[in-house]
Order: structure tokens, then sequence, then C-alpha cells
């Protein structure tokens, strides 16, 4: 514990901070966990990365090795080169991240020995599932490891794999880690693919088809996992140029109650200096500020942002 308190103190936390990170990793890996256990691995939808290299094992093997184990295994070198290549910034949450997803996903499929009895992937609604609406099933497994990784990456946590790769190779190569994603996730795929196609693991439907599959839901995840480390756009920013800037503000002021910011500006082509005003607003009352703009100058230049998260007055903190 003193050791712990020593980190949090350096790390400039506080110990709230630091169990509400661990809880929402435990979470984040929780839901990763049942939505590759219990939805992908019995549809052989590979979702790239270890995950998917660990399940194309488990089908090499006739499902005799569990396939969090294998997650385990080779995330466990992976950690280590992190560790010497990064340094403390792959510590305590990596290793907390793909031991704990590693475990749940055996656990949801009944591969821990302490919870044999544990079987949710065979459970009649997912089996029928995955039988009669197979893409409905795919895309609840990719949606619930979207929201899963999402979560687990808000709170500064992560699954070691791929991220090591890609860490590693901005590093020592300059190459972008988009770049570093797509071409692991592309070779896994298509490796899975071929040992699907070659073992004959799938008879109702062809290697190619679970292949397309795959990369379908590596972009559904990939968004949602925007999504939640971003937010939805449930803000708006607007920077107006006017030759009417006085009007326009009190427009903002009174009728939308909100606030912003005069900006002292020089017009390119005109040379001449002018007012820009600049506000942050709700999605809504973007659709009623540009009428009155434009009413109260038509040749108004509004430029329209989305704003992911606002501090401060009048806007709802994000986590």
């Amino acid at each position: 514990m003193r050791i712990f308190r020593k980190v949090v103190r350096k790390l400039g936390l506080n110990k709230t901070d630091v169990w509400r990170d661990y809880f929402f990793i435990l979470l984040g890996s929780a839901i990763m966990g049942f939505g590759i256990g219990v939805f992908l691995v019995d549809a052989k939808v590979v979702p790239g990365g270890v995950s998917g290299l660990s399940m194309t094992i488990h089908y090499l093997s006739g499902g005799r090795v569990p396939v969090g184990l294998m997650m385990w295994l080779f995330n466990v070198p992976l950690f280590i080169w992190g560790l010497a290549e990064l340094g403390k910034k792959f510590g305590a949450r990596t290793f907390f991240g793909f031991t704990i997803s590693s475990f749940f996903v055996d656990f949801f499929r009944g591969d821990m020995p302490a919870f044999p009895s544990v079987h949710f992937h065979d459970s009649p609604s997912v089996v029928n599932l995955l039988q009669h609406d197979f893409i409905m099933g795919v895309l609840a497994g990719g949606v619930l490891l979207g929201i899963g990784l999402g979560i687990i990456f808000k709170f500064r946590g992560t699954t070691a794999g791929t991220d090591v790769f890609a860490a590693v190779a901005q590093k020592r190569l300059a190459i972008k880690p988009g770049q570093t994603f797509l071409v692991v996730d592309f070779l896994v795929i298509t490796f899975a693919g071929f040992v699907i196609h070659f073992k004959e693991l799938s008879q109702l439907r062809p290697a190619l088809t679970l292949s397309l599959y795959a990369f379908l839901i590596l972009f559904v995840s990939s968004r949602i996992i925007d999504v939640i480390i971003d937010g939805f756009d449930y803000a708006r920013s607007a920077t107006i140029i006017s030759s009417k800037p006085e009007e326009i503000s009190d427009v903002i002021l009174s009728q939308l109650e909100r606030g912003g910011t005069i900006i002292k500006g020089r017009g390119l082509y005109t040379d001449r200096d002018r007012d820009i005003v600049y506000t942050v607003l709700g999605r809504r009352e973007v659709s009623r500020l540009i009428p009155k703009v434009k009413e109260i100058d038509p040749d108004a230049f509004v430029i329209v942002e989305n704003v992911h998260e606002v501090l401060g007055e009048g806007f709802r903190p994000r986590i």
C-alpha cells in the first residue's frame, strides 16, 4: 500500500480517481470479455489483434486451448517488451487490463476451473441468435467489444496487444499507430480466414464471408471506441464574421441566453479590422441562431463546428 500511495502522489492523482479508473477498467474488461467469449468465438468472426490470434489458436486446437488463456500468454511478452521500450506508461493498468479481460473471456465461456458451470455462449437465446440472425449476433459482439475497449481506454487503461506494436513502431520507425493497427488486424483476420477455410471449421458460411464480417466488426467497434472516448457531438461552436457583431451578440445573450467572446481580427481581402463573435451552443440552439444571424446580416460568414467537450457554466461535464 505504501508503494501504491507513492505512485498515486507521483502521478498527481487522488485515491478516488485511481479506484474509479480501476473499477471502470474492470467493467470495460467484463463487457469486452462478454462480447468476445459469448458472441464472436462461436460465430468464428475474428476481431483482429491478440484476441483474434488467440481465437485462431483456439480453432486450430479444436477448442481445447481457451481463448482467454492464449490472450494472456500472448500479452505477457508484449507487456514486458512494452515496459523495456516505452517505460512505466505500460505499467500496472496495462497488466490489470489484459489480465482481467483475458479472465472474463474464459469466465463467460466456462473455461475457468473455478467456474466450470458458466456457459453463457451455450444459452438458448445466444445459440438461436447465431443460427437464425447471424448478423445481429455478430454486431452484438462487435458493439460490446467496442463499448468495453472504449471504457478501458477512457479511463487510461489498455489491453496491451497491438497497442504495444503501435507504440513501439511509432517510437522507432515513426509509423502512425493507425497504420500499425490496420496492418496487424488485416494479417490476423486473413490468417484466421485461411485457418477456417482449410480446417473446414464453418459449414454454414464460407471463410471469406466470415472475414468480411470480421472487417465490419473492426469498423463498428472502432467507431464505438471513438464515440466513448470523444463523446457524442453534444455541442456546437459558432464563429461569426459580420459587420454587425453587436446585434448578433445581443441575440446570443438575450434570446439564446448564452455567452460568447469577441475576438479582434483583420480581413485578408479587405485589410480592415473587424470583430469576430465566437460562442458555444447546444445542438438545437444552432438552428435558432443561424436564421437570426442571416436576418441581421445576410452577408455574415458563419462557421459551425462539432464540440466533444465543454468545461464551464451551462454545459454538463463529461467523466
